[in-house]
Formats: structure tokens, sequence, C-alpha cells
């Protein structure tokens, strides 16, 4: 005998765990697997990642506070839960994982911490910010292994959300935005009987003016809806070309959903500027999931119109 079964090709040592699982085999006899990640890597990957967190403490400290205090960036709150539910709907795959090619973490680490320094010196704040998020990523990757970097890769890239987009990127972003967003609005208003003048960024309701500026211009809600499309593109098993096409998509949907939520902003800004202020400042969130139910809706169609967007075709 060479050790293996003949039906299946498996190993002796397989064949005992397979036994041992199934209770074949007496407790005392089983073979406990050392080849998979368990509670003690879970344990020691907190413990390093925690180490990456206080090494680079004060970048980790800057964008708590860039998030909290500046609303353009507060989509960095949504980063740790987009991360946990991608790997929530690919935890399968940790049966398949192996604690091996951990050197790849050391040297993402050593990356990002000669990265940090690099931007610390140099007065660059995203590079700076960057860094700290490669030390954290790399120090969990070296008690995971390189299985966690490839086999969850999507969770793993939604992680450049964390760093807080450049100032002078963001406002060559929000420039344009501004700019569509008033005239679609103005648009939209004349053709609903909503008499309204536009003079720049600027609409006018009557004596009443109302500024599309960077506060409501949809730049906020880009990134957001980035994040819901990202984790509606990888949570299902759609087609890659379905995948770009939803995240190349993902901008304009922002700006439609933006322009949804400004009509009804005039509207009442025209009546009372009060009421007009209170909708604007509490139905931002509410395009998420708004934006989500649309992309629901777009598969759904595409579904309809027998247009392959799955990588598996089930049986109805």
């Amino acid at each position: 005998m060479d050790g293996t079964c003949p039906h299946s090709g498996l190993a002796r040592r397989d064949i005992a765990v397979e036994l041992s699982r199934v209770g074949a085999i007496p407790r005392s006899r089983r073979i406990a697997r050392s080849d998979r990640w368990t509670g003690y890597h879970l344990i020691a990957a907190v413990a390093m990642g925690t180490l990456a967190v206080l090494a680079t403490l004060d970048a980790w400290s800057d964008i708590f506070l860039i998030a909290r205090k500046n609303e353009e960036y507060s989509h960095i709150f949504l980063v740790p839960f987009v991360a946990a539910a991608m790997i929530y709907v690919r935890r399968s795959r940790i049966r398949y994982c192996k604690p091996t090619g951990t050197a790849i973490g050391f040297a993402i680490a050593g990356l990002g911490w000669c990265v940090h320094i690099f931007g610390f010196y140099n007065n660059i704040q995203y590079l700076w910010h960057a860094g700290a998020a490669l030390v954290l990523l790399g120090c969990v990757l070296s008690v995971f292994g390189k299985h966690a970097l490839f086999r969850f890769f999507p969770a793993i890239a939604v992680l450049v959300f964390l760093v807080p987009v450049p100032g002078m990127l963001r406002l060559k972003i929000a420039a344009p935005m501004e700019t569509w967003t008033a005239q679609i609005s103005e648009l939209l208003l004349n053709a609903g009987g909503v008499a309204v003048t536009r003079n720049g960024n600027q609409l006018l309701v009557g004596d009443q003016a109302v500024n599309i500026a960077e506060a409501c211009n949809g730049l906020r809600m880009v990134f957001a809806l980035i994040l819901v499309c990202y984790f509606f593109c990888f949570a299902l098993p759609l087609r890659n070309p379905v995948r770009l096409v939803i995240l190349a998509a993902s901008p304009f949907a922002a700006i439609l959903c933006n322009v949804v939520r400004i009509l009804p902003t005039v509207w009442l800004y025209g009546h009372s500027q009060q009421a007009g202020a209170l909708f604007h400042d509490y139905s931002g969130w509410l395009m998420l999931p708004i934006s989500f139910l649309i992309l629901l809706g777009v598969i759904a169609a595409l579904r309809w119109a027998m247009v392959p967007v799955m990588r598996y075709t089930l049986a109805s």
C-alpha cells in the first residue's frame, strides 16, 4: 500500500483526520489539525494590530479627528463595517487558509513604516496616514499569512478609504460637482413648475438664495456611495465587467441621488428656511439605502433582460 485511498487520492493522515471528525476514531487518538487558523492566531493578530496602532497612534488620532470634525470625511467611519461585512460573506474561505507566507506581512509592515516616516518628515499628510494603514495591515498579515491577503483581498482593498483624500484633490472633484448639481437642479425645478434662477452655483427661489456649495454638492456622498457600490459588487458573485461598470457609475449615481436630495431642499427653502435646512441636514445618509435599492433594481433589470450578470448560472 502506498498510503493513499485508491478512489479519492487522500493521504492516510487526511483520512484519519476525517474519521476523527465524524467520531470513527476514539477522542484520545484523534489527530489535531495544526495547518489551519485557530483562535490563537486571532488573538495574536489582534495583539499585533494593537501594537501597530500604538506605534502610529498620532496618525490614527489625526484620521479620527478629521473624520469626526469634517463631514466630508465621515465615510471613514463606514470602512470598518464594510470590511467586516465583506469578510463575513467570505467566511467559508477560512477553512482553506493556512498560516503560511507570513513574511509578506513583515514586508508590508516595513514598507508602511518607511512611507509613514517619509510622509511625516516631508509633511505629506496622506502618505503619513497611508503608511499607518500599511503598518497595521502588515502586522495582521504577519500572523495570518499570505492566504488572508489573496483570499480576502476585496475586504483588504477597501481599507484605502481610511486614508483621507488630499485637500487639493477633493477641491478639484468638488468644483465640477457643484456646477453640475446646480445646472441639473435648475433644469428639473423649472420643468416641475418651480420658478428658479441660477447665478453661478447659487439657486434663487423667489428672494431666497440657496448656495450649492461644498456642503451640498454630493462630495461626501460620493465616497460613501462608492463604498456601498463596492460592497454590493463584491458581496455578490457578479461578473468582473459588471463590477467595473457599477463602480465606474457610482460617482454619477452620487450626483443623481444628490439632485434628488436638492430638489425638495430648494423647494422647502422657498417656503421655510428652517425646514429646508433641517431636511438638508438629515437627508444625506438617507441616500445610502436608496442607492442600494437602485443597485438591486439595476441587477433585477439586467436579469430580466437575460443579461449574464452573475459568475454562476443558477437553475430556475
